[in-house]
């Protein structure tokens, strides 16, 4: 259940022909015998839920992660009423789970957030697993409490392994329908009881197309199934707001707060970024994802007190802070992995997480995003739908934002290949702080060990020393670097190539070859647009003879504008290049592939040449 939990909250976009295509995501290891998820739902939206399963071990690798499997639970909205497993051996041996092999635990994430205590995980571990054997899981799960009050909803979809049989009945009271989104799942004819109505569906095993490389979320092109009591988004929205929108309450304490925090600043979008960032550095983030820790924030003043908080808790605290200097603002849902797209039936099972849209600036803010200064969102939460809980409204985050990275290097070869090396770096735009907060994250010893570690990527052994520059930056660009020596840079004497495009800790060559990470897509995939440059010097000691560089390159089309020069200044190259990609949108689709790959592969090629030196 918990990797199909996972699994949702990864995402959907058009319906896919892959099944013409030739299977290469199924996995062979092990087979999924049997899988029944059976909900009996009650009027208020409580429900009990059983899950019985058989999976058959194929293949050796398969032991390590089939052997034990986690069962998630919310201890304050549910409880496990039953749970039973066993190893069913091939010679008909039955070797049970003892509860001493039931390990119950707190979730990783909320296991130091005292306010999380009630996200729990029963860890089963079967014992004795070998190829061959069957195991067996049966567990019951009531949830007293429901998260929507009177409603309903799930999302599910199978692994990528042989499924015979998989099943979903949804037994509701007759006056809650239901509605489904379904792909690749069966309506199967059932009886109901006297005031109820039952729902069935049924998997319909087949191909599986590899997951590609940057693709979206399986459920954007997929099979799926999402079921709802709630007719649209905007029900579902009213529903998330009457139990989440009386916690932004401002109390003296945010008020005083947030003037001071706003001190100075005259323009609302200026007050709305430093607020963001208060939160974004004060507040610290507890991952616990809408649904599965429930849909409820606590007060602002108790997450201001405690000091720390789930995505729920810090848009809940923010949206005060922002109300307390007269800027309004809302929620939203968003899906924080690779969905793109939303079923036609709203589920949390996508929704997993929360931001804050601040309509009168058209301004969206994630206050949780460690990695990107206030103004900038992620780039998996760009071009992504989103539903805003006060109007019951979709909108949409943009779908691109400024990405700018410029690296300076000088490499001083000696004759007899030993060399000097200066970089200097500069992030800009949304990757800026990402950078500075790994930096600013590193103490001094483990930043000089990074050059290290960065010319082992590269095959080279030396070492150096960080200069992490202006970590405590509040946002612009951010400039850091370092200087060292490598002691087998090229081998000389005699012949030899230099290649003209090192990447130390990303550079133009990187953000080309991840584009170039397909040779062929079928799949909708992530492409945001970027501004790169990288501004290499090579000075060669005398006594080696530069023989021949490349010659420089250009091309501009719809997507990509690339330009390749190569100077040589007495016994000097300097290579300077430039790499735009010129995408308006965060998802790119095979058409587009297609349509740019030829140009990309030119200029990969352009990236692989070569300086000829000899060295006596």
């Amino acid at each position: 259940m918990l990797r199909l939990l996972a699994m949702l909250c990864l995402a959907l976009t058009a319906p896919s022909s892959f099944a013409a295509l030739p299977d290469t995501g199924t996995d062979s290891s092990l087979v999924m015998d049997r899988q029944r998820q059976h909900f009996v739902v009650n009027p208020d939206g409580s429900f009990v839920f059983t899950l019985d399963m058989t999976t058959t071990i194929v293949e050796p690798r398969a032991v390590p992660a089939a052997s034990q499997r986690a069962v998630s639970y919310n201890a304050t909205l549910e409880e496990i009423v039953a749970l039973e497993a066993h190893t069913h051996k091939p010679d008909g041996r039955i070797i049970k789970v003892t509860k001493e092999q039931i390990k119950d635990q707190q979730e990783t994430s909320s296991a130091d957030a005292p306010m999380f205590h009630d996200t729990r995980v029963k860890v089963v571990v079967f014992p004795d697993v070998a190829v061959g054997d069957k195991l067996v899981l049966h567990f019951v799960r009531k949830r007293h409490t429901p998260l929507l009050p009177g409603h309903f909803e799930d999302l599910s979809a199978a692994d990528f392994f042989v499924t015979k049989q998989f099943e979903l009945i949804y037994d509701m009271p007759a006056s809650m329908p239901l509605y489904a989104d379904a792909v690749g799942f069966e309506t199967v004819n059932i009886d109901s009881a006297p005031g109820r109505k039952r729902y069935q569906w049924r998997f319909v095993d087949g191909p599986n197309q590899r997951m590609e490389a940057d693709s979206v979320s399986y459920f954007d092109y997929g099979k799926r199934l999402a079921v709802s009591t709630f007719a649209d988004y905007p029900a579902f929205a009213t529903a998330y707001h009457a139990r989440a929108g009386d916690k932004a309450a401002v109390t003296p304490a945010i008020a005083t707060l947030a003037r001071s925090v706003t001190s100075g600043l005259a323009q609302p979008r200026a007050k709305a970024l430093a607020l963001s960032d208060w939160v974004r550095k004060n507040i610290r983030y507890v991952a616990v994802y809408v649904g599965a820790g429930g849909v409820v924030p606590h007060a602002a003043s108790t997450v201001l007190d405690n000091r720390y908080g789930d995505c729920k808790d810090h848009a809940v605290l923010l949206e005060a802070m922002l109300n307390a200097v007269d800027i309004a603002s809302t929620p939203a849902l968003i899906n924080s992995g690779n969905a793109y797209r939303l079923p036609s039936v709203p589920t949390l099972g996508v929704f997993n997480h929360v931001i804050t849209y601040i309509p009168g600036l058209d301004l969206y803010l994630d206050s949780t995003a460690a990695d990107v200064a206030a103004g900038y969102l992620l780039n998996d939460e760009l071009g992504k739908p989103v539903l805003l809980t006060k109007t019951g409204t979709i909108g949409r985050t943009p779908d691109a934002q400024a990405i700018r990275h410029h690296n300076i290097a000088t490499y001083s070869v000696q004759a007899d290949g030993k060399t000097g090396i200066r970089v200097h770096k500069t992030a800009g735009g949304a990757i800026a702080e990402h950078f500075r907060r790994i930096v600013r994250d590193t103490d001094q010893a483990d930043r000089d060990m990074l050059v290290e570690r960065l010319l082992k990527e590269m095959g080279q052994q030396g070492s150096g020393v960080f200069d992490p520059g202006n970590v405590n930056g509040a946002d612009g660009d951010y400039a850091f670097g370092f200087k060292g020596s490598s002691d087998n840079f090229i081998n000389l004497p005699g012949p030899t190539g230099v290649r003209t495009s090192i990447n130390f800790w990303g550079g133009l060559g990187d953000a080309a070859y991840q584009l170039a990470s397909e040779n062929k897509r079928h799949q909708n995939f992530s492409c945001f647009g970027y501004d790169v440059g990288d501004e290499t010097t090579f000075e060669f000691a005398t006594g080696i003879e530069i023989l021949a560089v490349p010659a420089p390159f250009h091309l501009e089309d719809a997507y990509f504008t690339y330009d390749a020069r190569y100077i040589r200044k007495g016994n000097s190259v300097v290579v300077s290049r430039a790499l735009k990609f010129h995408t308006n949108k965060a998802v790119c689709t095979p058409a587009d592939f297609e349509r740019f790959n030829p140009t990309l592969q030119r200029i990969m090629r352009d990236l692989k040449g070569q300086i000829i030196v000899r060295g006596t």
